[in-house]
């Protein structure tokens, strides 16, 4: 038996038109599961459905902001009905604001927190009734090494990455007697569209995070994704409560003494 084996698996994973959601969706998809995703607004769901129909996936995409509790309802019904009972859930959607905290608004704040903190709460307790009933699910919260890390300009975002590793192990107490486990994934540093003007080679960034990493790289998308088809697999079915981080070592490592 294949314990990496998703086949038959319906995959909810939030946010996921491109990126890091985009490339774990399609990783699942090559496992044998079932792809559905939100995003939230039509463009940014065709152009997802686009992308993984190029790949020859078959993926289901819905239009619904992971902060209002009446559309990610509303989504999840429609997706028992039309697709099947989700069997893992991957919270990815979420953004990130870099403002020094003294020049950030407690709207912009809030912003953060409520995609990425309150958005997981949201979309995991619309889908865990039906896994129960089910006796059977995953859960994978999209952590951060900011779940365990302070860095100048991210407060919000460290305050909801170390909130929502928190929710995760709350998840896994809560629900774990019914055969569910709700794991994190912690990425580090990793190589996508967003971070390609700052891994220019020479710019103190790019520098900064490949002297920070034992394994001297910035990270890949594809990096991710054994990781995220453990977690969603039979493989983790005692493994709760956990993040796993692919950093490359960073968390590990103190950092270079300065010559």
């Amino acid at each position: 038996m294949n314990q990496f084996d998703l086949t038959g698996k319906i995959a909810l994973v939030t946010g996921a038109s491109y990126g890091i959601g985009y490339a774990i969706a399609s990783g699942y998809a090559k496992a044998g599961a079932t792809i559905v995703f939100n995003d939230i607004n039509q463009e940014l769901v065709d152009k997802g459905l686009a992308a993984y129909a190029a790949e020859g996936i078959k993926a289901h995409g819905y239009v619904a902001d992971v902060t209002n509790e009446d559309q990610i309802n509303a989504m999840i019904a429609q997706i028992e009905k039309e697709v099947g009972v989700i069997d893992i859930l991957v919270n990815n959607a979420g953004i990130i604001k870099r403002i020094p905290m003294v020049e950030m608004t407690a709207a912009e704040f809030r912003q953060v927190i409520d995609i990425d903190l309150n958005g997981p709460f949201i979309v995991s307790k619309a889908v865990i009734p039906s896994m129960i009933k089910k006796g059977a699910g995953k859960i994978i919260n999209i952590c951060s090494m900011m779940s365990e890390l302070g860095r100048e300009t991210v407060s919000a975002y460290a305050a909801a990455k170390g909130g929502l590793k928190m929710l995760t192990r709350n998840i896994a107490s809560e629900y774990g007697e019914y055969n569910i486990q709700c794991n994190g994934l912690g990425p580090g540093y990793i190589e996508t569209p967003q971070t390609a003007p700052i891994r220019v080679p020479g710019h103190p960034f790019n520098e900064f995070i490949i002297a920070k990493t034992p394994a001297a790289r910035w990270g890949t998308t594809d990096d991710l994704v054994g990781p995220a088809v453990f977690l969603a697999s039979n493989a983790s079915d005692f493994v709760n409560g956990h993040v796993l981080y692919v950093d490359g070592g960073i968390l590990a490592y103190i950092g270079k003494q300065p010559k």
